[in-house]
């Protein structure tokens, strides 16, 4: 059987070129390479009992301008010259897997990053050179000079190297990095929270601790706020966060912020950093959270998260589906514990959060059982409730709502001191439908979905019958039906309802309604004749109402025009009258005051 033939002439210009998506990330890979050695050292003295200074480890990083070269030097473990042979000529052998292998550790400091070999030729997509000269830890060594640009020829020899540890000079051919600016924010971005102390040009340039390495117990509020600004300075502060320390059944830390929303926040993009071993990952995460967490910022670090090989982006297993349901239970066990401890300042923070949540509601079922109680709406009494607490205090199995605080039905409810929530948001009439399948028999109805027996006075029904054997209320129904003909689907009925403020209604048929919200949330159309369900509610009880009514045989015209006007007015007050129609009803209730005066 003929084996593949692998040629690295082949393989080096697709490391060069495809391999990394960010030509910065060259630094990345040599500070973690420069960090891994110290590592290696350290576990070495430990475990050899060696009398090595671990307080004077460090990484420089030294940028000349006008030579156009970049060195990164470190003080550990260095290499000889049949390593270097190994572990960087031979492209893609993993040196780090092989060191694990000897030197086994379970703290999570000993971790090493990664391969030196792949990450070492990320220098070729900036450096027409790159030269490396190292002298290993061990007595007697002798230093290595390697030297390499970037084609499959190399030359390996004795160098001059007097102390331990590695320099690799880059050669820059790139302009973008011949500048200090962009090298020292480079630096910044990947390697500010390195577990040795990092230099550029002299400069200390880590000298923050990652707060995700402390105990919850030892961190303050004011800590997480200036953890938070150190990642996101141009932010204002969090509305909440979360403080993740997982060692089972993956390893995980991390502070994650619930951050306030304003336009400019993006919803559909993760801005969560990870972090492997103190130096950032990645910030493409989409995956390691719910869609309706995205909104989440912070930082995490983990060992355990799969990346691909240029370790940008996560690729999909157990693990990662594990976080996702662990960091949704988090975030529902925070606010659980915001609600219960400080029920003001969850009120409080509710206007900012209360989208996600109810997103995630209706996206996440384990996430809606977590925080189904925690969903909470304001009603008419100025109180705020969850719907649990609210049917246990109706008096029929019925959620009454309003999308409008000021709507002009309110008055029928408030006088009979009955509860309705006030819905604010758009996701509020999906999760109603929600709602009613979880707490079936229950029904969710808009206040003028139906007219309730409650609300009628049947001691004042207009049901004697004339001569042709109709009621009073049947008539006056039969008259403004008349004079709304021109509108075939409207049904009207004549109701003596038990306030008097309130000269008529529209009933808008739950279903049909919340079809129509549906339709106008997906930006969809409703297909032509499909069928508006009103009825136009007229109250015998009302002033207003009757005067129309006597008004039909002594002045017709403007019985008709009042009835007519009557029923737009009280469709406007209902949010149900098309904007276009608003000028033809101010032009006819102008032409109905101008000829009484």
């Amino acid at each position: 059987m003929a084996k593949l033939k692998i040629h690295s002439e082949n393989i080096l210009p697709i490391i060069k070129k495809w391999l990394y998506t960010d030509r910065d990330i060259f630094l990345r890979e040599l500070v973690s390479n420069a960090s891994d050695a110290l590592n290696k050292l350290k576990t070495i003295a430990c475990d050899e009992k060696l009398s090595i200074d671990t307080e004077s480890f460090a990484v420089d990083v030294t940028f000349d301008k006008e030579a156009k070269t970049l060195k990164i030097s470190d003080n550990g473990i260095g290499m000889s010259a049949d390593e270097v042979e190994t572990y960087i000529a031979q492209i893609a052998f993993s040196g780090a897997e092989e060191f694990v292998k000897h030197y086994k550790s379970d703290k999570e400091e000993d971790q090493i990053i990664g391969h030196f070999g792949l990450g070492f030729y990320s220098a070729f997509m900036v450096a027409d050179k790159v030269e490396v000269e190292t002298l290993s830890y061990k007595e007697g060594a002798k230093a290595a000079h390697f030297t390499s640009d970037g084609s499959i020829e190399y030359t390996l020899e004795e160098g001059a190297k007097e102390s331990r540890g590695t320099t690799i000079t880059l050669h820059i051919n790139d302009d973008d990095f011949l500048n200090d600016r962009i090298l020292q924010d480079t630096l910044l971005k990947y390697c500010r929270f390195l577990g040795f102390p990092l230099t550029f040009n002299g400069t200390r340039l880590n000298n923050k601790e990652p707060l995700f390495h402390r105990a919850p117990s030892e961190c303050t509020d004011q800590d997480y706020k200036d953890f938070y600004k150190t990642l996101y300075p141009l932010d204002p502060d969090p509305i909440f966060w979360i403080h993740l320390n997982i060692d089972y059944p993956f390893n995980l830390k991390g502070i994650l912020y619930f951050p306030k929303i304003d336009r400019s926040t993006s919803l559909d993009k993760s801005q969560i950093q990870l972090f492997c071993h103190r130096i950032f990952v990645s910030d493409n995460l989409s995956d390691l959270l719910p869609d309706f967490l995205t909104i989440l910022k912070g930082a995490i670090e983990s060992g355990d998260i799969p990346l691909n090989v240029s370790r940008s982006n996560l690729q999909m297993d157990r693990t990662v589906r594990q976080i996702a349901s662990h960091i949704s239970k988090k975030v529902a066990d925070r606010l659980r514990t915001l609600s219960t401890q400080d029920r003001e300042a969850y009120i409080k923070i509710w206007p900012d959060i209360e989208n996600i949540l109810k997103l995630g509601a209706l996206q996440d079922e384990k996430f809606f059982e977590r925080i189904e109680d925690l969903l909470i709406w304001k009603t008419t009494k100025g109180e705020w409730t969850n719907i649990k607490d609210y049917l246990e205090r109706a008096k029929e199995a019925k959620i009454l709502y309003t999308n409008d605080e000021k709507a002009h039905a309110l008055t029928l409810f408030e006088e009979r001191d009955e509860e309705v929530l006030i819905l604010r948001s758009h996701l509020d009439s999906p999760l109603m439908s929600h709602i009613e399948r979880k707490h079936t028999p229950a029904q969710c109805l808009r206040i003028d979905a139906e007219l309730s027996d409650t609300l009628i006075d049947t001691s004042k029904e207009k049901t004697l019958l004339d001569e042709e054997g109709k009621t009073l209320a049947t008539k006056m129904a039969e008259f403004f039906k008349g004079q709304l003909a021109s509108d075939e689907a409207l049904t009207v009925s004549a109701k003596s309802l038990k306030s008097e403020k309130t000269p008529a209604l529209i009933l808008v048929d739950e279903g049909t309604r919340r079809l129509r919200e549906y339709m106008n949330l997906t930006q969809q159309q409703l297909g032509e004749g499909y069928p508006e369900k009103r009825e136009f509610v007229i109250n015998t009880n009302n002033p207003l109402t009757q005067k129309i009514y006597d008004l039909k045989d002594s002045k017709p015209e403007l019985a008709q025009a009042l009835a007519v006007q009557l029923h737009q007015m009280t469709l406007l007050a209902q949010r149900e009258l098309d904007p276009q129609m608003i000028p033809e009803l101010m032009a006819s209730i102008n032409q109905t005051v101008s000829s009484l005066l």
